[in-house]
């Protein structure tokens, strides 16, 4: 019996290596990598203006090429446009894996490597390929293939690497591509308000004509606006409330419901956490979390859980979404059941920074209504993105089950 239970006791601690191992999961996150290093900051800053850090999260094998903050002063002083900087760093990710050690041992010195850029489509002929070249002395050098074989930068340093997941590297200046630089395509004229109504957006689209709002929703669309609209019968059913605010009040809660950024769909549905909104000012959070299970996401205040039912456009720079619900932030209402706890904000990705606005979000007003609001509070998950998974309470049971079935033998 004790030489059972021992071999159980063998087995049951082999099966528990194997379920851990395959029971973990792995990504990378590249904001998080770089906040450790601050000579990074603005290269990382960008990245998540752009969008384009995401996509790097999304990739299985990438080798991101940093510029320090001084090399980006150097490209911002060119005032590109937010499209045309994306591009830009786009060219800065490479599609394959390219640590020290690989750059100094390339194959006959030289190797092409497709960027990012080239995988959007947006780059003509050869524009969206790197050269790398294995130079005398050590160095290792970097040019677009279209730069008549000029060495543009060089490389500096490892900055971090997961063999053969994703590697960082700084290479001395950004890569000079006048087709990335290319002012990108403007945003169309279109009107935002004709285009809600028309897609099932009517209601807030005729309150938001009737407000202050109204225009701090057009001021931000050339640099990048993400609209989340309530669609008709969700915001008729809260035209009550809406009527008991104070003007000040409806003006906070109709520039609640965009954030100042460009934010794609497939974008919202790789991550989460707070997200500033413009009505974000000052004390004022007014902020609210973004959570996603792959394919619905939801938008969670304090006070209610809203779900994307529709796409109306998603087309940089803008976006708009139609909710199942009308957002409600916590600086507005009271009398909402106790929230569960939030997840945890990202670390490694700043919120968007609201645009300026003639007035200031107020505290909740006096005149606010005090009913809980239609809908139940959020169920939180707390958010794994670049960290490793592991489903704890099943692992246990398994063991568990595992360990008594043997004990039988």
């Amino acid at each position: 019996m004790q030489l059972s239970q021992s071999a159980a006791a063998a087995v049951v601690l082999s099966l528990s290596l194997l379920l851990l191992l395959s029971s973990t999961t792995h990504a990378h996150n590249i904001t998080r990598i770089l906040a450790k290093y601050p000579e990074f900051s603005t290269f990382s800053h960008y990245l998540t203006e752009t969008q384009l850090a995401p996509e790097i999260n999304r990739r299985e094998t990438i080798t991101v090429c940093a510029v320090d903050n001084s090399g980006m002063s150097d490209l911002l002083s060119k005032h590109l446009t937010i499209g045309a900087i994306k591009n830009v760093l786009s060219l800065h990710v490479l599609l394959d894996y390219f640590d020290a050690k690989k750059l100094h041992q390339i194959t006959d010195g030289t190797a092409l490597a497709a960027t990012m850029y080239q995988a959007t489509g947006s780059a003509p002929g050869s524009a969206g390929f790197v050269n790398i070249t294995d130079l005398k002395g050590g160095k290792v050098g970097f040019s677009p293939q279209d730069n008549d074989g000029v060495v543009s930068a060089s490389f500096v340093k490892s900055v971090e690497a997961i063999p053969y997941n994703i590697s960082v590297i700084q290479i001395s200046s950004i890569l000079p591509s006048p087709e990335a630089e290319a002012p990108a395509p403007g945003p169309s004229q279109m009107n935002i308000t004709a285009l809600m109504s028309t897609h099932g957006c009517k209601v807030f689209a005729e309150t938001l004509l009737a407000n202050p709002a109204e225009q701090t929703f057009e001021s931000n669309v050339e640099s990048g606006l993400t609209i989340f609209c309530p669609g008709d019968d969700a915001m008729k059913g809260f035209m009550p409330k809406f009527k008991n605010l104070t003007a000040s009040a409806k003006q906070s809660l109709l520039e609640y419901h965009g954030i100042p950024v460009y934010q794609s769909l497939s974008g919202l549905k790789s991550s989460n956490g707070l997200t500033n909104t413009l009505a974000t000012d000052g004390a004022s959070k007014y902020d609210f979390t973004v959570q996603n299970d792959g394919t619905q996401v939801t938008i969670m205040t304090k006070i209610v859980t809203a779900k994307i039912v529709n796409t109306l456009i998603d087309e940089q720079p803008l976006a708009i979404y139609e909710l199942n619900k009308v957002l409600m932030p916590r600086e507005l209402f009271k009398g909402a059941l106790p929230p569960a706890p939030a997840p945890a904000p990202e670390a490694d990705a700043e919120s968007p920074k609201p645009s300026k606005k003639k007035h200031k979000s107020p505290p909740a007003p006096s005149d606010s209504p005090a009913d809980a609001p239609d809908g139940d509070v959020a169920d939180q998950t707390a958010d794994s993105n670049g960290a490793a998974g592991f489903d704890g309470g099943r692992f246990v049971a398994v063991i568990l089950s595992l360990w008594f079935a043997f004990l039988q033998l």
